[in-house]
């Protein structure tokens, strides 16, 4: 568990998760104009969280939140961002913890190291 109470994903274990077409969300935490819309890891969906740690959730971010997320508090959601030291997934993740989902991971390399890898990647339509 990190310290936000959510679990971690590495690249790999992301990407065998896609190929089994394990059923999840997965959340880019990015700006939509200036790296969402360019590229973003297959099937993501996206929502936009700050840089710095969020010690509150105004009522209209948590609204949206919980329904970009779904009833469903055991689903698996992955949130990510640009790279390591981006904390926007971190954000995210801790977030969708304290709204009581359970099944919730990180994936701290980001688009960075999912490109790295050579792995797919989708620019907005």
């Amino acid at each position: 568990m990190d310290r936000g109470g959510y679990k971690v994903v590495t690249t790999e274990e992301l990407k065998s998760w896609i190929d089994k077409k394990t059923p999840m969300l997965i959340v880019d935490t990015m700006p939509y104009e200036s790296s969402y819309k360019k590229q973003h890891i297959p099937g993501a969906v996206q929502m936009e969280f700050p840089i710095p740690e969020m010690t509150s959730l105004d009522a209209g971010k948590k609204a949206a939140l919980e329904k970009l997320l779904g009833p469903d508090k055991d689903r698996l959601i992955v949130f990510y961002c640009g790279f390591v030291k981006c904390t926007r997934s971190h954000n995210g993740a801790m977030w969708a913890v304290k709204l009581g989902y359970k099944n919730v991971y990180r994936y701290p390399g980001g688009i960075k190291a999912w490109d790295q890898a050579d792995y797919p990647i989708e620019a907005a339509r």
